[in-house]
């Protein structure tokens, strides 16, 4: 039979790996939301390579789209500067919408349409933005798994007092980009 101050051990063992095991998966979450975050900016990065070659091609051919051109130029300057991720998020679904406007341009501009370098651009631009796509949705589902332990119990006995914060969603704004698209049926 045990002791008084044996069971007292054994159940302090137990609480104290209960502690590490919550502690150590709340991590693991928390590293998998960061490693998700920089999927995405390393596609951010790579569409922000890709909008000065595009606003070089379509300049020489589309003198009168000036403002386009210049805003997504600025759009992607404010991106780069932000600071926390609901700005990001806004500038990142500007320039997305500016890119895909300049890329509209072609159907106004043969000459364009046909021209390689645009091409090329252009398939790299959707390449971009299917991983992006991805690695949102992958982010997001990463965030949601480590909300929902930091705000579970018994999870948010070990991540409130450790200081665990829950992360923020890269999430889209606009209303109308959330809402399913109507189709008419003729």
């Amino acid at each position: 039979m045990m002791s008084g101050w044996q069971l007292l051990l054994l159940l302090g063992v137990a609480l104290a790996a209960t502690i590490i095991q919550l502690y150590n998966r709340l991590v693991k979450d928390r590293n998998q939301v960061s490693a998700a975050w920089a999927d995405i900016d390393v596609q951010l990065k790579r569409r922000h390579d890709l909008v000065p070659q595009l606003v070089t091609v379509v300049k020489a051919y589309a003198d009168y789209e000036q403002a386009t051109l210049l805003a997504v130029t600025e759009l992607r300057s404010r991106s780069e500067a932000a600071r926390h991720l609901p700005e990001k998020a806004a500038c990142e679904e500007a320039i997305a919408a500016g890119v895909q406007k300049l890329v509209v341009l072609a159907e106004d501009y043969p000459e364009l349409k046909a021209d390689e370098n645009f091409r090329k651009l252009q398939s790299e631009l959707t390449e971009v933005e299917d991983y992006l796509q991805y690695a949102r949705r992958f982010y997001n589902g990463a965030v949601r798994i480590f909300n929902t332990r930091v705000q579970s119990f018994p999870h948010l006995l070990v991540a409130r007092p450790l200081g665990f914060k829950a992360a923020e969603f890269f999430a889209v704004d606009d209303a109308q980009e959330r809402s399913a698209p109507r189709v008419e049926i003729h």
